[in-house]
């Protein structure tokens, strides 16, 4: 019966993102605060003088000539709101009632300044007439200023909170990777160990046998095999090239010991060559078509490897022939630790795009999986 694994999916941007998000982490949750607050103010006070040009202008009054003493007040209303918004970011860690009673008072003390200097320029601009203070106008000029500062400082205390939310999101991003590639990391060194205790019993059944010579070539070249697996980054794709050679030399150390028994073939185009795949993902099935095939037959099997391309999907496929004789002593089938292995690191990086798949074909036992066509 064919076994199939499958998983939910994620961005395949997901790593990229989330190192992003770490690095920019890394810098601080206010590293983009200053240039945020300043493109927030240039946007705030240019629409508010554009509408009190606007405004005045119905009203009679020329908006040309009243330019200047506007960009003047906006210049000195956008000093006080940087004065603000220093206090407001200061206060920041204090709750949100706190800080909507800190924006009133803040307002309430920017209010009459700003108005007053609303006078004073209005005053200038009626030169050499002076106008007379009233206390009604002055009144509704603070009503309307307090109004606009305490708009800004809602506007300013969201943006605040909404650093602080992306700034959790990116913590909470930076721990789900690192904890992703732990797993992962798991995952692909769990099945060293197997492999090389495998080796190794193979090693001493040589020794044992006398076969000295064997023994020397199979010990010289594992030092090679771990030399290379050791070196390979478990989260590095690699070309589906180097991925086959590094194959090909495993399988010929197993020929060392089954020589009279094994045979292998690797079958794929140049162009498949050039596919990346995640580093040793054929190892297990490999390992497997060798300790249940191989190891339980006592006649001579075959192990074939093939790779082909289907439109934007990559199928690696490793088959061995089942055996009908069983060899004496030969190992009992295992708990498939190393295809379950396959099909989680297949899941966790590619989600429903990867898949592996198992199953009994014409007598014989077929590994399969399928990812994503991506080459470098």
């Amino acid at each position: 019966m064919p076994i199939s694994t499958n998983g939910s999916k994620p961005s395949t941007n997901d790593t990229t993102a989330a190192q992003s998000d770490a690095t920019a982490s890394a810098r601080g949750p206010w590293a983009g605060l200053p240039g945020t607050t300043a493109k927030l103010a240039a946007v705030f006070w240019s629409a508010v003088l554009l509408s009190d040009s606007i405004l005045w202008g119905i009203a009679g009054v020329d908006p040309l000539a009243s330019f200047p003493g506007k960009l003047v007040l906006n210049s000195f209303g956008a000093l006080l709101t940087v004065g603000m918004s220093a206090l407001l970011f200061w206060m920041r860690r204090r709750g949100i009632l706190f800080k909507a009673a800190m924006a009133f008072v803040l307002s309430m003390a920017c209010a009459p300044l700003y108005s007053l200097l609303d006078f004073q320029v209005y005053s200038l601009h009626m030169a050499p007439e002076v106008p007379a203070f009233e206390w009604r106008n002055f009144g509704f000029t603070m009503v309307s200023s307090m109004a606009m500062f305490f708009g800004w400082s809602c506007l300013y205390v969201s943006m605040v909170y909404a650093f602080e939310v992306r700034d959790r999101e990116r913590s909470l991003a930076a721990a789900r990777e690192e904890a992703l590639l732990a797993q992962m990391r798991a995952l692909r060194y769990q099945a060293n160990p197997h492999f090389l205790f495998n080796t190794l019993n193979s090693i001493a059944g040589l020794v044992e046998e006398g076969a000295t010579a064997r023994a020397s070539r199979m010990l010289l070249s594992l030092s090679m095999f771990l030399r290379t697996t050791l070196t390979i980054d478990p989260l590095q794709d690699v070309t589906l090239a180097d991925e086959l050679v590094l194959q090909q030399d495993y399988l010929e150390i197993e020929q060392e010991r089954f020589s009279d028994r094994m045979g292998f073939q690797v079958e794929a185009t140049d162009e498949v060559r050039q596919a990346l795949v995640p580093s040793l993902i054929l190892q297990p099935l490999i390992e497997n078509a060798v300790k249940h095939g191989v190891g339980q037959s006592a006649v001579h099997t075959r192990i074939r490897i093939r790779a082909l391309r289907q439109q934007e999907v990559l199928r690696l496929v490793v088959e061995n022939d089942l055996a009908t004789t069983r060899s004496p002593g030969g190992p009992a089938v295992g708990l498939g630790i190393g295809l379950r292995n396959v099909a989680d690191r297949l899941r966790m990086r590619f989600g429903e795009a990867g898949r592996f798949s198992a199953s009994t074909v014409d007598g014989r036992f077929r590994a399969e999986i399928e990812l994503p066509w991506r080459t470098g």
